[in-house]
């Protein structure tokens, strides 16, 4: 079911426009023509620090937070949903936060925003898992998204998944490693490990009171040897 659409949703996402960087429109007839529209982190951030990146970032709980647990680094947050992101901006720029920006649009059209080889980190926390096998494609873990990421991270850079879909996280597992990616620190169970420096999410949060075990991965690609 659709969300409805939000009361004075131009008017809001107005009024954090500072914190909000548009990478499509709405419409299904857009696309992606050339590179001219590639971010300049300093102009963006106003500094040279490292970025890191949120794909799915929902309300901002996880952006908001690590981004004020880490303020030499920069964070960028892609959201998909206008009614989804301004919740997300509003909650930045009421805190202050100025090493986060939003992107609003979707993780296809990364490559025509973000330099190449410019993220330390991707995090992907509780993507939508899309069930039924022919939307497999539209998992943000299909190797089709696995090759933009690979694009995208410096030399070393990672990506950390959670999920409480188990069925998702098999196929994530699967994907990454027909892709020719390297996992490590695997959990089945993550709030009953011992990982340290968790950030709870909305979602995580519902979800683990609700029972569910919350999965978790890292992934990375090794470097050829010299």
């Amino acid at each position: 079911m659709r969300m409805r659409r939000k009361k004075h949703l131009e008017e809001r996402l107005a009024q954090c426009g500072d914190y909000i960087i548009y990478m499509d429109r709405e419409d299904r007839n857009y696309q992606i023509k050339d590179t001219e529209n590639i971010l300049d982190y300093e102009t963006v951030f106003g500094n040279k620090n490292p970025v890191q990146l949120e794909i799915g970032c929902g309300k901002g709980q996880f952006a908001c937070e690590i981004a004020k647990r880490n303020p030499d680094i920069n964070f960028l947050a892609v959201e998909k949903s206008s009614n989804v992101i301004v919740d997300a901006a509003e909650k930045a720029k009421s805190e202050g936060i100025a090493n986060l920006r939003f992107l609003r649009g979707g993780a296809e059209y990364l490559e025509s925003y973000i330099p190449p080889s410019s993220v330390g980190m991707i995090y992907l926390n509780f993507s939508c898992p899309y069930p039924k096998k022919s939307y497999a494609a539209h998992r943000l873990t299909h190797r089709n998204f696995l090759a933009i990421y690979e694009k995208l991270l410096t030399q070393g850079g990672e990506i950390h998944q959670k999920t409480d879909n188990r069925g998702f996280f098999e196929f994530s597992l699967e994907e990454f490693s027909q892709s020719g990616w390297t996992l490590k620190n695997i959990s089945l169970d993550l709030h009953n490990s011992d990982f340290e420096g968790n950030i709870v999410t909305e979602y995580e949060k519902r979800f683990s009171q609700e029972g569910f075990p919350i999965y978790r991965l890292e992934a990375f690609k090794k470097q050829p040897q010299a």
